[in-house]
């Protein structure tokens, strides 16, 4: 009966220590590294709606401070810290007639074997990983104070312009995670590919005018707590990209670059730096430029850097439901060429993930045909997808 009481008391002890004991003790002990005496008092007010603590929380499920590793349960601390320090919300998404009529079909296959039920659970919820990456965006119109290059007939000479100034212009651009985690440090590998695509749909035969291909490879490091708590940054990001537009002759443009980024976030405003280092290729021989042979290897555009720079700047700002978007660009020489860039997209009414977008671009690179031509640009239409950064 004794020890009953004993330990009746000893608990009761315990739980009104815990409730006293306040938040910045928690904070405190975080700071000498007692995870273990953190932990309770760090739960306790994330229990109660404390933001900071929530995110805290989620950060000692992820590196295992004073808790065993629960990647699952440090996303969803971070999930119920995203109003102070994301954009993310969770969103319930009730299943369709086809993932219904999907679901009666593979009900028919033996899910005995939890492998095979894992797999086609991902099939019938359609869970492939595929995600957004940048802009994806339709205009169908899109204005140019300048004309557009037009070559008719693959050489030097034969170079004309597109006499309509107005297109269609469009971009996908979609990402893979293929690993994470794979060197202890919570970061992603990630395969990534955007096309961009000016189209001259007014034209009389609507052709294709430009198409740029972009494949890339980068690595997604999120940035530990005390880093971002300190200075806002959210993560560092380096990577491979290879960038052409599928043409041959002296039509061709292409060119590699491994770049690094850095994101930070003040509240509603986001700062993305990114800076590149173009992998050198031999200059094409005499007999390319004399017309012998338009077809030989060689850099495509070997002056592309006076007009592209090695970096750039992109700032976007959410305003109520209204993102604006400011990239910038510039290659720092005495001839000051560079580019500007201005974003702006509202959500459409009645529909999910869809938004009224304008686009303004001044200067060079707006396209990889017409990297080295100054051109003004401004196009209206639909966006289906915006990112923070």
């Amino acid at each position: 009966m004794n020890k009953t009481l004993l330990s009746i008391i000893t608990f009761a002890s315990t739980l009104y220590t815990s409730d006293i004991i306040p938040y910045s003790d928690a904070l405190k002990l975080y700071q000498q590294k007692n995870y273990k005496g953190a932990y309770p008092i760090v739960l306790k007010e994330a229990t109660r709606g404390n933001k900071e603590a929530q995110y805290l929380l989620a950060t000692f499920y992820e590196n295992g401070y004073g808790v065993a590793k629960d990647i699952n349960e440090s996303l969803k601390w971070y999930k119920n810290a995203s109003s102070k320090y994301s954009y993310i919300s969770e969103q319930n998404i009730s299943k369709t007639n086809d993932n219904e009529a999907m679901g009666y079909v593979y009900s028919k296959i033996d899910t005995t074997s939890k492998n095979v039920e894992k797999e086609l659970t991902k099939i019938v919820d359609n869970d492939i990983g595929i995600l957004p990456y940048k802009q994806n965006y339709l205009m169908p119109f899109s204005y140019s104070k300048n004309s557009y290059t037009k070559n008719i007939s693959n050489s030097f000479e034969d170079s004309e312009k597109y006499n309509n100034h107005i297109e269609t212009e469009f971009q996908i651009s979609l990402q893979k995670n293929i690993s994470y985690n794979f060197f202890g440090l919570n970061e992603y590998i990630t395969l990534g590919y955007t096309q961009h695509v000016w189209w001259q749909v007014y034209d009389k035969s609507s052709p294709f005018r430009e198409t740029n291909y972009i494949p890339e490879i980068f690595l997604t490091l999120p940035s530990p707590y005390d880093i971002d708590k300190l200075y806002n940054l959210k993560g560092l990001r380096v990577g491979f990209t290879h960038e052409s537009n599928g043409q041959d002759g002296t039509m061709s443009r292409s060119w590699n670059k491994i770049f690094v980024s850095a994101y930070w976030q003040w509240d509603n405003l986001f700062l993305q730096l990114k800076s590149w280092y173009r992998i050198p290729e031999t200059k094409k021989g005499l007999e390319f430029y004399n017309g012998v042979n338009l077809n030989a290897d060689g850099d495509d555009n070997p002056d592309i850097l006076d007009y592209y720079g090695y970096g750039n700047i992109k700032l976007k700002y959410l305003y109520d439901e209204h993102l604006f978007g400011l990239m910038l660009r510039n290659n720092l020489k005495s001839d000051n060429k560079g580019a500007l860039e201005f974003e702006w997209s509202y959500p459409m009414p009645n529909s999910t993930n869809t938004y009224w977008h304008l686009k303004f671009f001044n200067g060079y690179g707006e396209s990889l045909i017409d990297y080295n031509r100054y051109n003004t640009k401004v196009g209206f239409g639909i966006s289906f997808f915006r990112s923070m950064f």
